[in-house]
């Protein structure tokens, strides 16, 4: 039997070395722009300092400037070769020094990238973590629902309903959402995550919540059935098995056949459902983002490409890769501790 601490050292190893190629990769798409936007930032840097500074003769002032701009042009390594500014580049977003951006700013007007990021991460986590959860708990208990007759009514109903709904563009069921409960019938707000004026105290947690119900159950109407016909596809084979037929025999409540015994039979297959679903809500979404003016990852990544800001750019795909690449060691790891099967194979 191979050691599951082997098997994650190399898988770990393998991760790191993809997620380097890629932040690489990143760093040399983005190259060019990002010595543009360096010295526009460069350019302010240097018009702030001068401002700074007061009234200077005119020598002073050309000193000042050729000092501030020789300084600068070293620490932001402008005045190396191409492929040691990629490097660097790459260095930095490796040890998460993303800097500061070139043209966004946080609520609190402070460019570090960090402090957008963990400025729309919340959102971003409030709204699609909780519909990852919400729909594999729905999606579950409808698709163990077909599952216990196929070809039952739920069971045909399932099989159409997510074709249907899968060919609806997230944006379009978004508008329609909100032109027929924020316009039409009034029960949500149109946007955003609190009222105007904003309130306080223990007010707040409702408002929030009253803000996110809309974007919410939008996402999970669209996506449980699609979930639940998988899961239903997953457990059907296990339904039919003779010890599900014994255990009904022995008098075990149906509710605990299908959650219990049967689950638990494709839980290797399930659990890659719920991961996958988990990694996707993290990584946002920019459509749904924008339709409801939900201030999340979605929403920053698409000002940061329409303003040109590279290094929040940069930041926010490597941060993704990160995440994506250490799930997926995760649900190898957690795969291969639930099916015993795997543990005799050697990794490749």
């Amino acid at each position: 039997m191979l050691s599951l601490g082997r098997f994650a050292i190399q898988r770990t190893f393998h991760a790191l070395g993809m997620y380097l190629l890629l932040v690489l990769a990143f760093a040399l798409v983005f190259d060019s722009v990002a010595d543009r936007g360096l010295k526009a930032q460069m350019d302010d840097e240097v018009a702030l300092a001068l401002r700074a500074a007061g009234p200077l003769e005119a020598a002073q002032a050309a000193a000042l400037r050729n000092r501030l701009e020789t300084d600068l042009t070293a620490r932001y390594h402008l005045d190396e070769p191409w492929a040691g500014r990629v490097f660097w580049r790459a260095w930095d977003t490796l040890t998460f020094h993303f800097g500061q951006a070139t043209s966004l700013k946080a609520a609190s007007g402070d460019r570090a990238v960090l402090t957008l990021i963990a400025e729309a991460l919340p959102h971003t986590v409030a709204l699609f973590l909780s519909e990852a959860v919400l729909v594999f708990l729905l999606g579950g208990m409808v698709g163990l629902l077909a599952a216990r007759k196929p070809r039952g009514k739920l069971d045909k109903t399932l099989s159409v309903v997510p074709m249907v709904l899968g060919g609806f563009p997230v944006w379009w069921a978004g508008m329609l959402a909100l032109m027929a409960f924020s316009y039409l019938i009034p029960l949500f707000p149109s946007g955003g995550v609190r009222s105007n004026p904003p309130p306080s105290g223990w007010a707040a947690a409702p408002d929030y919540l009253w803000h996110l119900a809309l974007p919410l159950a939008t996402l999970v109407v669209l996506n449980l059935w699609a979930a639940g016909w998988q899961i239903r596809n997953l457990v059907v084979g296990t339904v039919e098995t003779g010890w599900v037929t014994a255990a009904r025999a022995r008098g075990v409540s149906e509710n605990r056949i299908l959650g219990v015994h049967v689950l638990a039979a494709a839980k290797p297959a399930v659990l890659t459902l719920v991961v996958l679903g988990l990694l996707e809500s993290l990584s946002g979404n920019l459509l749904v983002e924008g339709i409801f003016q939900w201030p999340g990852l979605g929403s920053l990544y698409f000002a940061a490409v329409q303003q040109n800001d590279v290094p929040v750019v940069l930041a926010l795909l490597s941060l993704q890769t990160l995440i994506n690449l250490a799930g997926l060691v995760v649900l190898d790891l957690t795969y291969r501790l639930l099916d015993p099967r795997l543990r005799l194979e050697a990794p490749r």
